[in-house]
């Protein structure tokens, strides 16, 4: 997941990639964080310049919307199902024994850059709760003895 080092040069070849598109702003927005990994404080002045955006308006869609980040996240991204059907199953507890393992709360990164905890609303698989996403492959019926191998996998380098 090897995402480059921030430079504006870079970021302004993405932008022009996308100038003339309607509703580029969103595209726009995921390519900066497909290369850099998120959304650098930088680059707002500069695709709010090239869309002709306040940078209020583009900051307000970078924090709007869970999946783009402000910071980068970790080598692995754990999500947590927050849902009520994952919460009826024992969402809840497998959310205290994840955040417990890692010594994280939602939203946070191990100090050794391995781990990312998220909380997501309703990843669509109710009937096999509680679920998770682990680096964007689904994961259903998770159990304490399961969400514990995952977590060990996501701390092996």
């Amino acid at each position: 997941m090897g995402f480059q080092t921030w430079s504006a040069e870079a970021a302004a070849t993405i932008i022009a990639g996308h100038l003339g598109e309607r509703g580029a702003l969103l595209p726009l927005l995921h390519d900066l964080q497909s290369a850099f990994g998120h959304i650098p404080e930088a680059a707002i002045p500069q695709v709010a310049l090239a869309l002709n955006l306040s940078r209020a308006e583009v900051h307000g869609v970078v924090t709007f919307y869970h999946d783009f980040r402000e910071a980068p996240h970790g080598r692995h991204v754990l999500k947590l199902c927050r849902a009520e059907a994952c919460q009826a199953m024992g969402g809840e507890r497998l959310a205290g024994l994840a955040r417990d393992r890692l010594d994280l709360d939602w939203g946070g990164t191990t100090p050794d850059g391995a781990v990312t905890l998220e909380p997501i609303f309703c990843l669509g698989l109710c009937a096999c709760g509680p679920a998770a996403m682990v680096d964007g492959e689904l994961v259903g019926r998770l159990d304490p003895a399961r969400l514990d191998g995952i977590i060990a996998g996501l701390r092996t380098p």
